[in-house]
C-alpha cells in the first residue's frame, strides 16, 4: 500500500520556494551579465529601506533610537530621512548600519540586494545552519561512499593473493 501524501501548509503563498529563489538569481545573473549599469543598486538600496520603514511598527525617532542603541553611535530621525530621500543623493545608509537597521525595522531586504547583486543569498540564522547541517551531512556520504571504494578494493586485493 503506497504512503499518502501530506501536503505542506505554506503561511505565505507569495512566498518562494528556495530552490525557485535560487534559479531566480541565476536567470537574473545572466540576463544582468555585462550589461552597463546593471550592478548600479542605488535606488534600489534607497528605495528598500524606505519600505522597511514603512512596514514596521516602530516611527522614524524609534527606529533611529533602536539603532542609536545598537550602533553606539548617534543615529538621528533627520540623518534616516536624508539616507532616503529621493533628493539627497550623496546621502545613504552605510554598509555598516545595515545590520543594525535591518534588525529594528524586522526586513532583510537591503542586506538581500547587496548579497543577490553580489550572486549570492543571504540566509537568517536556522536556516543558515539548516543548509550547514546539510552540507556536512553531504561530505559524511561522500565520506562513507570513499570508505567503501576502499574497502572493495582491499577485499579484491587480498583475494588476488
Amino acid at each position: 500500500m503506497s504512503k499518502k501524501r501530506r501536503h505542506i501548509a505554506i503561511d505565505n503563498p507569495k512566498q518562494q520556494s528556495l530552490l525557485d529563489y535560487i534559479r531566480s538569481l541565476d536567470d537574473a545573473k545572466r540576463s544582468y551579465a555585462g550589461t552597463e549599469g546593471s550592478m548600479n543598486i542605488r535606488d534600489r538600496l534607497r528605495l528598500a529601506p524606505n519600505r522597511a520603514i514603512k512596514n514596521c511598527r516602530l516611527s522614524r525617532p524609534q527606529i533611529a533610537g533602536e539603532m542609536s542603541h545598537l550602533l553606539g553611535a548617534d543615529v538621528t530621525k533627520s540623518v534616516m530621512d536624508s539616507w532616503t530621500a529621493e533628493s539627497k543623493d550623496n546621502y545613504r545608509i552605510p554598509a555598516e548600519y545595515l545590520p543594525a537597521f535591518c534588525r529594528v525595522v524586522g526586513s532583510n531586504e537591503p542586506i538581500d540586494i547587496l548579497t543577490e547583486s553580489a550572486g549570492m543569498f543571504a540566509l537568517p540564522g536556522p536556516d543558515a545552519l539548516r543548509s550547514e547541517i546539510q552540507r556536512w551531512s553531504e561530505k559524511a556520504s561522500n565520506a562513507q561512499a570513499e570508505v567503501k571504494k576502499r574497502k572493495r578494493l582491499l577485499r579484491e586485493m587480498e583475494e588476488r593473493r
